[in-house]
């Protein structure tokens, strides 16, 4: 008997034809997730791909078509939840619906999103950057895994990895070519120097820098780190030795500025007035802290002195 009441949701995202039916029929028939569970799978656009009747049934699954964004409401959730009684659901997302509206949607009782894909076609999604860049940042913003398949040698994969990383630094990423194979992305040129134990960011390489942490902490654990950034206590961070500052950057348009913040440790933090900017020499350690749930930065400092304004108080990517 089940004992677990939760009903796990998929949300899988993605513009049109950019692969998401694909991934999900190889899912939906891999033994690990074909286990028997009652599914409901939610199409919110119709592609070239189909889903086969035979497949579904024998993936123990039921479909339903929502091909318009006012289906995304309360009430007509509910009524699939009451008229399938799912033990697990999958939905497809239309890629140019707003993921922030699903994700403030109040779900029927045990519902619970447990894992945001995105599946992207890496052969185009410049394109998609070039013509609809907030949508697609909204998209990346909000996602656990995002997967750029069809990637060729036209695909600026460091591109896409800095524009997520921009906006998500903690999802997985994956790079697959057109025959689902493995891809790495090739590794960029840092425009500053990481060979000594101290390592000086200027302002226009914040951005930069910001990326390459999560991705190598391993390049910068115990070195000193050389920045500028401005103060921004937080009532999240009780203790008072830890410091919270960053810088904020704009990511995509005037419209997407927001602030990108690190821990530091200090004995005088709490001297330090809210919005201030500093100039910080801090050796870098990645270890758990409350403040994340998880291991990340950590900045001890060394030394601390207030800054001027900065002539331009943003960060770009």
């Amino acid at each position: 008997m089940r004992q677990d009441p939760t009903i796990p949701v998929y949300l899988i995202t993605g513009f049109l034809d950019g692969g998401k039916t694909n991934f999900l029929k190889y899912t939906m028939q891999e033994d690990y997730f074909n286990d028997g569970s009652k599914t409901l799978l939610i199409l919110c656009e119709e592609g070239e791909e189909e889903y086969e009747p035979a497949m579904l049934k024998k993936c123990h699954t039921k479909m339903e078509l929502l091909d318009s964004e006012e289906d995304i409401n309360e009430r007509t959730i509910q009524r699939l939840a009451l008229k399938h009684r799912p033990e697990r659901v999958i939905i497809e997302y239309n890629g140019m619906w707003s993921v922030k509206k699903i994700l403030d949607l109040k779900l029927p009782k045990y519902w619970m999103i447990y894992q945001i894909i995105t599946v992207l076609d890496g052969a185009n999604f410049g394109l998609y950057l070039n013509n609809i860049k907030m949508t697609a940042m909204e998209m990346l913003t909000n996602t656990d895994l995002v997967i750029f398949n069809r990637c060729n040698e036209k695909s600026d994969l460091v591109l896409y990895q800095r524009t997520l990383r921009s906006v998500n630094q903690k999802c997985d990423l994956v790079f697959e070519d057109k025959n689902g194979d493995p891809v790495e992305c090739p590794e960029p040129d840092l425009p500053y120097d990481i060979k000594g134990t101290d390592i000086i960011i200027s302002d226009e390489n914040y951005g930069t820098f910001y990326i390459d942490l999560p991705e190598h902490p391993e390049r910068y654990e115990g070195k000193k780190i050389h920045m500028c950034c401005q103060v921004m206590q937080s009532r999240d961070v009780p203790d008072p030795k830890v410091l919270v500052a960053g810088r904020r950057a704009m990511t995509c348009c005037e419209a997407d500025i927001r602030f990108l913040p690190y821990l530091f440790i200090y004995d005088k933090a709490r001297s330090i007035e809210n919005r201030a900017f500093i100039n910080v020499v801090a050796t870098l350690r990645w270890e758990f802290h409350d403040a994340y749930q998880d291991k990340g930065p950590v900045f001890y400092v060394d030394e601390l002195k207030l800054a001027n304004r900065p002539a331009d108080e943003l960060i770009y990517f």
